[in-house]
């Protein structure tokens, strides 16, 4: 073992003996997703009084702690998210609306004067310019003319839900006030005994949110002048136990700085969360597992050893998750799995060159199973860093883009970008020279998978196909699956999800199949004739409307349980407009700036040629997913614009795999042909993505089938994807480079190489020769 092989072997013992340190003492941070529950996203805005700065936002989020407190949820997370939202995780309470009524309220609790009555036709909320009087009604529905507040909640020590069964009053709040409430009370309630017994006068109003909620009359008992005194009284006014809590769960809490807007509301059952964690595990499984076989049988025992690299891969890419205390998210879960994929990936480039560099021939210098390994290593390390970068590239921005736990796909598909690099560079490296070390090994060249071509490439070495002189043909292909694709989205139109479009989407499961044109039927008779209604497996439906208020909510759960013999409400998400068209835009920002980014990387790390063919292939791509989802009925939602850009990823990888070996080739191959040099790195590169392509298929496959209703779109997307990357890499992007060389790229003429001669090929490209 080298020295440098022994400090490798230090730094990865090091890295897995600190992720299983991580593994084993520190608890994993389920999203909302997964363990079912509530999320509310608030906004602040302006009043007449304040304005919703970075400063009342920060004190509107310690009021909506106290209420959350109040509330009993256990764990709850509170959080700000710019200068003025408020993210609210509730776990455990599958009730959004309920929470939504407790946090979104004002809750400005107030104590007036009653200075009289007024004619029913009168005005009421607005303020009188003489006396500063307001004119509200009180329970009855009689409009009473308030003075100024007497007192505010900031005055009340404690308020508690009492029931007293004795005077029949029942439920009602019991205030215990302190400083200067309990003397501006005497002073109040001093006044209003010295009115006569039927006077208006003799009341006092408590209004909670410009709402009179109880006017109880001064008792004769009270002295004129002098009021209650010891600081305490009752707010009575029919309340149940539940409405009751509920006050003195606000007054407690205290008022809201500003006012606040619901623009996002999210809701789980635990169920559901819990089948999807089961159904991810299964996928995960049995992808990774059909993934192992797959390697280890075409790479036979240097694939067996990656196949150990890809658990340590699962156990770092955990520790880190846990190390940055980052959620993991039902999208997270899948960029976890995904990831998979990227790992396999590094370590196919690895071995497909450690091939090359051992049969590089007689003509080379002789390789050992060693030197071939390292050469494997140091060959591929271009292709697999600036592939790598450019998938990083759009998980940053779909973390900074994205909204929801769409972003948990972001934050896992970086932890597994970082975690791939170093189980393939380091975990693999060091296993691998570790067991070309051992004498058996080297006796038996064929055992370690390095001593052979692989079919893929036996057979391209004997049939030599020349792809690029059918250059134009491949661009007309292209453009006839964009015209296609196009076709669809004109045609079928594109089905925006809730979030991006704003509205409401309620999921059932049912005891017994339902059919979508029946229940959309009954829900149009119930009230609700704008809902879409749609259905996936035999017992799932789907509920989505523009608005949809707690009573029409509470119908159409109704509906929905009469037609399905039961029914169980398993998600709830409220977008609002404003939140449905800022995410919009940012998607479309998200995915220009994607374009842009990857423009940008490519041109500095290849030729512009190179760059603009790369990002073609891309646009290229993302418009054939689009029109496929287009022609296929399926939703556009957060979950597609984090397969979407993952989609983008892969077709960089794809074609900066190519571009690396056309670089790689010319700078060795000078006065040869660009089209030949061009058709050279893609039948070189072959293996590499057949290799890689079918391990990312059985882990989407499995993802597909087992993953659930989000996880079988997501897969379906990323499978379309990689097909379609997987063919615009070689025949989009290498074609349309050929044209743009040829046309205005540098000629051989120009740089100062010597021409060569028409249609020459490089010499043994299917062993992997320098040319």
């Amino acid at each position: 073992m080298t020295r440098a092989t022994r400090v490798r072997a230090l730094f990865a013992l090091a890295i897995l003996a600190l992720s299983t340190f991580l593994a084993l003492t520190q608890p994993a941070r389920l999203g909302l997703d997964l363990r079912g529950g509530t999320q509310l996203v608030l906004e602040t805005r302006d009043s007449p009084t304040a304005e919703a700065d970075r400063e009342a936002t920060d004190r509107t989020l310690e009021v909506l702690r106290r209420r959350v407190d109040a509330l009993g949820v256990s764990e709850p997370n509170l959080s700000r998210a710019g200068d003025h939202r408020i993210v609210v995780e509730l776990p455990g309470l599958d009730d959004p609306d309920e929470a939504a009524e407790v946090l979104g309220r004002t809750a400005q609790l107030t104590v007036h004067p009653v200075l009289g009555t007024t004619a029913s036709g009168t005005d009421t909320g607005r303020t009188a310019p003489a006396d500063g009087s307001t004119v509200l009604p009180d329970d009855a529905g009689t409009p009473l003319r308030l003075g100024p507040a007497a007192l505010t909640g900031a005055e009340v020590r404690r308020a508690a839900a009492e029931f007293d069964g004795q005077d029949g009053s029942g439920w009602s709040v019991g205030l215990t006030l302190h400083g200067a409430g309990e003397r501006a009370w005497a002073r109040l309630t001093g006044k209003a005994a010295c009115a006569a017994p039927d006077d208006p006068a003799r009341r006092a109003a408590i209004v909670l949110d410009r709402k009179v909620i109880s006017s109880p009359r001064v008792e004769a008992s009270v002295a004129c002048g002098v009021g209650i005194t010891g600081g305490t009284t009752r707010i009575t006014g029919g309340f149940d136990q539940h409405a009751a809590q509920e006050l003195a769960l606000l007054i407690n809490g205290g008022a809201l700085p500003v006012p606040v807007d619901i623009v996002e509301q999210r809701a789980v059952g635990p169920t559901l969360g819990a089948l999807a964690i089961t159904s991810s595990a299964q996928a995960a499984v049995i992808g990774v597992a059909l993934t192992a076989v797959f390697i280890t049988v075409v790479y036979r025992l240097l694939g067996a050893l990656a196949t150990l690299a890809l658990a340590c891969y699962a156990l770092i890419s955990y520790a880190a998750l846990l190390a940055l205390g980052a959620t993991l998210t039902l999208p997270g879960l899948a960029g976890f799995v995904l990831a998979i994929g990227m790992a396999v990936d590094a370590n196919v480039l690895v071995f497909e060159r450690a091939r090359e560099e051992y049969a590089a021939g007689p003509h080379a210098r002789p390789r050992t199973l060693r030197s071939a390994l390292a050469a494997g290593f140091r060959n591929a390390f271009s292709a697999i860093a600036d592939s790598n970068v450019t998938t990083l590239l759009a998980a940053v921005l779909l973390f900074f883009f994205a909204s929801g736990p769409v972003r948990g796909f972001g934050v896992t598909l970086c932890i597994g970008v970082a975690a791939s690099m170093v189980s393939a560079l380091l975990v693999t490296r060091v296993l691998a020279e570790c067991a070309l070390a051992l004498r058996p090994v080297g006796r038996r060249p064929r055992l370690t998978g390095l001593a052979g071509l692989g079919r893929v490439r036996s057979w391209l070495s004997r049939r030599r196909p020349d792809l690029m002189r059918h250059r134009r043909r491949w661009l007309a292909l292209s453009g006839a699956a964009l015209l296609l694709a196009g076709s669809g989205i004109a045609v079928r139109g594109l089905d925006y999800g809730v979030e991006f479009t704003g509205g409401r989407m309620v999921e059932y499961t049912t005891t017994r199949p339902v059919d979508a044109e029946r229940a959309r039927a009954a829900l149009g008779t119930a009230g609700l004739d704008r809902a879409q209604v749609s259905t996936s497996g035999d017992r799932t439906l789907t509920v989505r409307t523009e608005r949809l208020s707690a009573a029409q909510l509470t119908a159409a759960g109704r509906v929905v349980d009469e037609l399905g013999g039961g029914a169980q409400k398993v998600r709830d998400e409220l977008i609002g407009p404003s939140l449905g068209e800022e995410l919009r835009r940012g998607a479309l920002v998200a995915l220009g700036l994607a374009l842009l980014a990857q423009l940008g990387y490519l041109a500095v790390r290849f030729r512009w040629t190179f760059a603009l063919s790369a990002v073609v292939a891309m646009a290229h791509d993302v418009v054939v997913l689009v029109g496929a989802f287009a022609w296929l009925g399926k939703p556009l939602d957060g979950v597609f614009l984090a397969a979407l850009l993952t989609v983008i990823g892969y077709s960089v990888n794809d074609s900066v795999v190519v571009f690396d070996r056309v670089r790689e080739l010319r700078g060795a191959g000078r006065g040869t042909p660009f089209p030949d040099l061009a058709n050279t790195a893609v039948l070189q590169t072959v293996p590499r993505t057949v290799n890689t392509g079918m391990g990312a298929v059985f882990i989407l496959a499995a993802l597909a089938a087992l993953g659930g209703d989000t996880l079988t779109d997501f897969a379906l997307a990323l499978l379309i994807g990689i097909v379609v990357g997987t063919y615009s890499s070689v025949f989009t992007a290498t074609p349309l480079a050929v044209v743009l060389e040829r046309n205005g790229g540098a000629s051989p003429r120009r740089s100062g190489r010597r021409p060569a001669r028409r249609g020459g090929r490089p010499d043994r490209w299917d062993t992997g020769a320098r040319v």
